[in-house]
């Protein structure tokens, strides 16, 4: 300790301060403090230090790095507060070395993965975010960082069949390979950083999750060399438990300007890159891309409110005309389901029916379509009881394995007051074609009940023509691919011609309605008319619209439209 006037000079000192800095006690006296622990270093230090001084501040506390005088260095803690009744201040120097040493010590082994010893997930952050801040503090108007390049990249790992690993040959064995992958990368780090400035940070994330951290990037060509170098590094066998393992990696990158950019938002995109290689087929890297991004986020978006979007009454229902080519008259509609989705504007089907048959939801969404396609329809008859119209509605083969199609479409039925002949069921030619066990007996026991039975998109799979006979199917449709052939009169398509012929002759001969997508002109309309086809079904008679449009049409066609039900050829 030492005694200090409020000139900031020391008035006497004790031997123990005097130990402490190397120095004599007595030769400590008329020295100013700050400069005997370093109280003016920083202008903030310097401030409070001035306040006590004066005494508008009654204490001050601050931890210093000393100079020994042996050249040594030793941590203290500094107090300074006013002597009562002296007008002097004492100044207190505390030892504290020891002390940092042991949380330096527990800091290293918070901050460090006890089996490989590498940085982990929380020091990896760590230096990722200062990393980002000292970017955005020296980058100058021109987007150059003082001394730097204002870039960084990320190189995200992950073992691919690591478990397997763990599984076949026990934990002790996955460990010791996981060591041996961390010195081969550090390895990788280490030949990277020649020749270039800075450090390359090396980190187990978690499990057999690794990344590296290259602060002032140059650009995306320096991460993928860095990814190749892992790559073929990774390839070579490790010797493990008495055998040569091969392995393999696959590893997302991310490289950009650090400006603008999170810790958080750097790791997420890195993990989304490190899965898309995966996706693309395990050992090998992959850039991030944006907008391929974008889309996963909206993908994973529209999926979240799937099943919400229902109950919030979100979807709507679009009709599409089914025209005779005979007689012009609407024979029927397909219904099109819509969604009014309040961030992304009205979707058509392709772009969430395929997400709502992964996650479940098309059960749910496909019986409301099913419902209010029936109940349209039913006040469809009953203003135009004469010549009624059917109505389409599509179901996926999900809706026949997770849920009793057969119970729910005789309820709807029932509740709505339709009559059966009047519903046409619509599958796709691939769930269609190899139906067996209970999709078959659910198309079946719907074809016994009255409903008609479609099959969508024909011709674009690999149809088992054989067994279209022992199926409960009543109408073919043709998909539009087929009928594009038809649009040049001049030069039509005698493939496209000779296909269509063949499978109007075969449909006919098994009893079976042909119906031709993506008839888009009269020429189209006439040849298809000519060839034997029934129905029509595209913008040359109308595009898909609400169903209060539909009486308009109905009431405008020939007094003579036989209004045939689905099945009718």
């Amino acid at each position: 300790m030492a005694v200090v006037g409020r000139d900031g000079l020391v008035v006497t000192a004790n031997d123990a301060l005097g130990t402490l800095l190397g120095a004599d006690p007595a030769g400590l006296a008329d020295s100013p403090a700050a400069d005997l622990v370093d109280l003016e270093a920083d202008s903030q230090l310097r401030s409070a230090y001035r306040e006590v001084l004066l005494g508008r501040s009654d204490r001050m506390r601050c931890t210093r790095r000393l100079k020994q005088g042996d050249g040594r260095s030793l941590w203290a803690e500094v107090t300074l507060s006013p002597l009562p009744d002296t007008g002097s201040l004492l100044l207190a120097v505390s030892d504290i070395s020891d002390r940092r040493a042991l949380e330096a010590r527990l800091r290293h082994l918070r901050m460090h993965d006890p089996l490989t010893r590498l940085p982990n997930r929380a020091l990896f952050i760590e230096r990722l975010t200062s990393a980002l801040e000292s970017a955005a503090e020296t980058t100058d108007a021109s987007g150059r960082a003082g001394g730097g390049t204002g870039r960084i990249g990320i190189c995200h790992l992950d073992l691919d069949g690591f478990k397997a690993v763990n599984d076949t040959l026990g934990h002790r064995a996955g460990d010791q390979l996981l060591r041996l992958v961390a010195e081969r990368l550090t390895h990788c780090a280490d030949q990277a950083e020649q020749g270039r400035r800075g450090e390359l940070l090396v980190a187990r994330l978690s499990g057999d999750e690794f990344a590296v951290l290259v602060a002032d990037s140059t650009g995306t060509e320096q991460l993928s060399e860095l990814a190749d170098s892992i790559l073929a590094s990774l390839q070579r066998p490790f010797d493990v438990a008495g055998q040569r393992l091969s392995i393999s990696a696959s590893i997302g990158i991310v490289e950009r300007t650090a400006g603008g950019a999170t810790a958080t938002a750097l790791l997420q995109a890195a993990d989304t890159t490190l899965y898309w290689a995966k996706a693309d087929g395990k050992g090998r890297w992959a850039l991030f891309d944006p907008d391929r991004n974008a889309h996963r986020m909206t993908r994973q978006a529209l999926t979240s409110t799937l099943r919400p979007a229902v109950d919030r009454g979100e979807f709507t229902l679009d009709y599409q005309p089914l025209v005779g080519l005979g007689c012009g008259a609407v024979r029927g509609v397909e219904a099109l389901v819509r969604w009014r989705h309040p961030r992304f504007g009205v979707l058509p089907p392709n772009r969430f029916i395929g997400l709502a048959e992964e996650n479940g939801s098309i059960v749910q969404l496909g019986r409301w379509v099913l419902e209010t396609s029936c109940q349209q329809a039913r006040r469809w008859q009953l203003d135009h009881p004469q010549a009624p119209v059917f109505v389409s509605v599509n179901v996926a083969v999900r809706q026949v394995w997770d849920s009793d199609l057969v119970a729910d479409v005789a309820e709807i039925l029932a509740e709505t007051g339709l009559p059966p002949e009047l519903l046409q069921l619509e599958l796709t030619e691939s769930a269609v074609m190899g139906s067996t066990g209970q999709p078959l007996q659910a198309l079946q026991a719907l074809s016994d009940m009255g409903v008609a039975i479609a099959i969508d998109d024909f011709g674009t799979g690999y149809s088992n023509l054989a067994y279209l006979s022992r199926l409960p199917v009543s109408t073919l449709k043709l998909d539009g691919s087929f009928v594009r052939g038809f649009r040049d009169e001049k030069h039509p398509s005698p493939a496209d011609q000779t296909i269509v012929e063949a499978l109007v002759n075969l449909a006919h001969r098994l009893g079976l309605t042909v119906t031709a997508e993506g008839v888009e002109s009269a020429e189209q309309a006439e040849r298809l008319r000519r060839i034997g086809c029934d129905t029509g079904q595209g913008w040359f008679y109308a595009r898909p619209m609400p169903a209060e449009r539909i009486p308009a049409l109905l009431a405008s066609r020939p007094p003579e439209a036989p209004g045939s039900p689905p099945g009718s050829p």
